[in-house]
């Protein structure tokens, strides 16, 4: 057993089930993404642990999305997969302090913040489909966890990858990036994208009524 809810079989059968690479994301109400993932400690044969990152990642891709937690798909694991192709570039990229994140498996991910540096900027969540929220977090984290090869990983963070850091690490929480969000600011996506797209949230602060928090 991985724990009392989901069986080392019960994982094999939802990789079986992968159309083409890819399964269902778990959406929010779901009580797998209410749960503290259990610390991933070779439960899987190193097969099924590959496959499983396999399939994590293809679900991610086809979503699309930045990054994904492996109870997004329904498995109580502290595992996560993040990747960011996108490149963004101009104001955007300037200003949220994005930049292309390679593909990288976060085991037992835990983090702290570094500095007292944050940022409020829109985000999003598979788990949480269409809508986007703003939420205040740390500009720089440390990471410390392993990879996919249980080689360990202590480094910084910083900008845009340091939320996604923190925003699948919060997921093996039981915790969803509407818990920390500034519900004033909440949209849709399509609002979002017609309104609210700009570098920073300042303008749809002062039309929506909340603050951001930004130091």
């Amino acid at each position: 057993m991985i724990d009392g809810d989901v069986s080392v079989d019960a994982v094999r059968e939802l990789l079986t089930g992968a159309r083409d690479g890819v399964v269902p994301i778990v959406a929010a109400g779901d009580p797998v993404l209410r749960s503290k993932a259990a610390r991933y400690t070779g439960q899987l044969d190193s097969e099924t642990f590959a496959e499983l990152i396999e399939v994590m990642r293809a679900t991610m891709h086809a979503a699309p999305g930045v990054g994904l937690a492996a109870p997004q798909i329904g498995i109580p694991l502290r595992i996560a997969v993040i990747e960011d192709r996108y490149d963004v570039g101009g104001d955007v990229g300037r200003v949220r302090e994005r930049t292309p994140l390679p593909f990288r498996v976060l085991v037992n991910p835990g983090y702290t913040p570094v500095g007292s540096r944050t940022a409020g900027f829109y985000e999003g969540c598979l788990s949480v489909p269409g809508y986007q929220a703003v939420v205040t977090r740390a500009t720089e984290v440390r990471l410390e966890c392993t990879d996919e090869t249980g080689r360990g990983i202590d480094e910084l963070v910083r900008g845009w990858p340091a939320r996604i850091v923190a925003h699948e690490t919060d997921h093996l929480d039981g915790t969803l990036y509407i818990d920390k969000a500034d519900t004033r600011s909440l949209s849709t996506n399509e609002n979002y994208g017609e309104l609210w797209s700009d570098p920073s949230p300042e303008r749809a602060a002062q039309a929506l009524g909340f603050t951001v928090d930004t130091r």
